[in-house]
């Protein structure tokens, strides 16, 4: 049986974190020597489709029609469940995106499939067995889960697998899938952008702010450092509880989880909260004068000093390597 992945798109383009989720599979695909399919939903260009098939996408399913031209998460559901088993797919797979958390739950009851979501490894598999590695604990641990159904859904937590091109071509065929009215009771009718920002949850680099930093007037510093590195802005939960920084960019168990490759804590404690939204990060670098804060204990670089010294040496340094590069 093949493995069908979900190709989640941003208006009309894939994100990096699509890619990931598409390697993903395929390599899924690959252990139980099988064919990769994808489908996508949503007005997306016929050569960006095509290149789903450069990461191990052998067919994808388009499904291009105004009902779905913005996410809908029950209709969204029916689709994919339904494009399963038109190709006879046993498992899904999807990114656990803010969509594709509402999605997994909703794809397993329809077809009947055990779930894991934010998986973070390929699962072990020998005979009947169906283990995965997943967080717990809002991503202060992890589990290992058995899956026993015959059906599985997966999804898996961005940047935590690698892009892998493939020599392979795949094709591109129209789904017109059926489309309830009962799954367009509530629908949504325009997605206004409030920044061209880095979209924080997809951010490969965050750079973050905290109490440390003593006022809103002083986040220019913040922002120049993450324009220099293409990095998204974060701050703690008091900073946007104070109403220095919107609580669109509160990371934490109560704000928005998220896992880049880089994230950078600049005068951050490092309460356990805050803790559970960035433990998945690759690397964690903290700057904080206070040599006994907890962020400390589980970064993996620190640097013992006050911010407004060590911020704008490391924005001049950065600039100096990009002028010289």
């Amino acid at each position: 049986m093949p493995v069908l992945v979900y190709t989640e798109n941003a208006e009309g383009k894939f994100k990096k974190s699509t890619f990931e989720t598409v390697s993903y599979a395929r390599a899924i695909a690959d252990q139980n020597k099988t064919t990769l399919k994808a489908i996508s939903i949503g007005n997306v260009s016929a050569g960006d489709l095509a290149l789903l098939g450069k990461y191990g996408a052998k067919k994808v399913l388009n499904v291009s029609t105004a009902k779905l031209k913005n996410f809908v998460n029950q209709a969204y559901a029916s689709v994919i469940a339904e494009a399963a088993k038109k190709v006879g797919a046993d498992i899904v797979v999807l990114s656990n995106s803010f969509s594709g958390r509402g999605l997994a739950p909703r794809i397993g009851v329809k077809l009947e499939a055990g779930v894991a979501d934010g998986v973070v490894a390929l699962p072990e598999q020998s005979g009947d067995k169906f283990i995965i590695k997943k967080t717990a604990f809002s991503g202060k641990a992890f589990a290992l889960v058995e899956l026993t159904s015959a059906n599985k859904v997966i999804s898996l937590i961005p940047n935590s697998y690698k892009v892998v091109e493939t020599a392979a071509a795949g094709t591109v065929e129209d789904f017109e899938p059926e489309i309830k009215a009962s799954d367009l009771t509530s629908v949504i009718k325009e997605i206004v952008r409030s920044t061209d920002k880095v979209s924080l949850p997809d951010a490969d680099i965050v750079v973050s702010g905290g109490r440390g930093l003593k006022g809103p007037e002083n986040w220019g510093m913040i922002e120049e450092l993450a324009d220099l590195l293409g990095a998204a802005l974060a701050c703690s939960k008091p900073v946007s509880d104070s109403g220095w920084r919107p609580h669109s960019e509160h990371v934490g168990q109560t704000g928005i989880a998220v896992s880049p490759n880089l994230y950078i804590a600049i005068g951050i404690s490092g309460a356990i909260q805050h803790l559970a939204g960035v433990s998945s990060s690759k690397v964690i670098v903290v700057i904080n004068k206070d040599a006994e804060a907890p962020f400390f204990k589980v970064a993996d670089y620190g640097i013992v000093g006050d911010a407004f010294d060590i911020v704008p040496k490391l924005i001049a340094a950065i600039k100096e390597y990009k002028a010289s590069a």
